[in-house]
């Protein structure tokens, strides 16, 4: 008896620290981490404004700051990084490790480079630290900042994600990401 119990618990135990391992980082911030590919995309692409900043402080979290203005048609500020496409046909979410400044917030995500249109994601902040996940089921197909008839995010390959604030007002942000991870 003594030796099923201690067999189930083992096995449990096991199960657990596994389905934990399954996951892929899409990025860690750090102080030695090549951040070189993330770039900064502001409503200036159609004439806007707005002005976003990003650097990794000293804590080793990427800082992600500045203004949207609403002048000149514009209203957005985003952070993005493309790289090569990864398999993340067995994950079901993207998980984000943030602080920010209580304000909404969108994930965009593209499943390959150069497409048409990608995948959207509303999100909260809470002015604390805070893990956000993001279900693919729940990310809605996108183009130009218009919502598109087409199914959502099937979570089948990843190679772009992009951070954006535009609340359709002017206003000033601060968003810290530790890290992004698929789970």
């Amino acid at each position: 008896m003594k030796t099923t119990i201690l067999f189930l618990a083992m096995t449990l135990a096991a199960a657990a620290a596994s389905a934990a391992d399954d996951t892929h980082t899409v990025f860690d911030f750090s102080q030695d981490a090549d951040v070189s590919g993330w770039e900064i995309q502001d409503d200036v692409v159609m004439g806007g404004v707005s002005q976003g900043q990003f650097a990794v402080n000293e804590e080793g979290n990427a800082v992600f700051t500045g203004n949207v203005s609403l002048e000149n048609d514009g209203g957005f500020s985003s952070l993005q990084y493309g790289f090569d496409p990864v398999d993340v046909s067995t994950y079901r979410a993207i998980h984000i490790r943030l602080k920010s400044d209580g304000k909404r917030y969108q994930l965009r995500v593209e499943s390959e480079k150069n497409v048409r249109h990608g995948y959207a994601y509303d999100f909260e902040t809470s002015g604390d630290w805070q893990t956000v996940e993001i279900p693919f089921a729940d990310m809605y197909a996108i183009r130009h900042g218009d919502r598109l008839d087409l199914p959502n995010y099937p979570g089948q390959t990843l190679a772009h994600v992009q951070i954006l604030i535009g609340n359709n007002r002017a206003e000033s942000f601060q968003l810290e990401i530790d890290k992004l991870w698929v789970q």
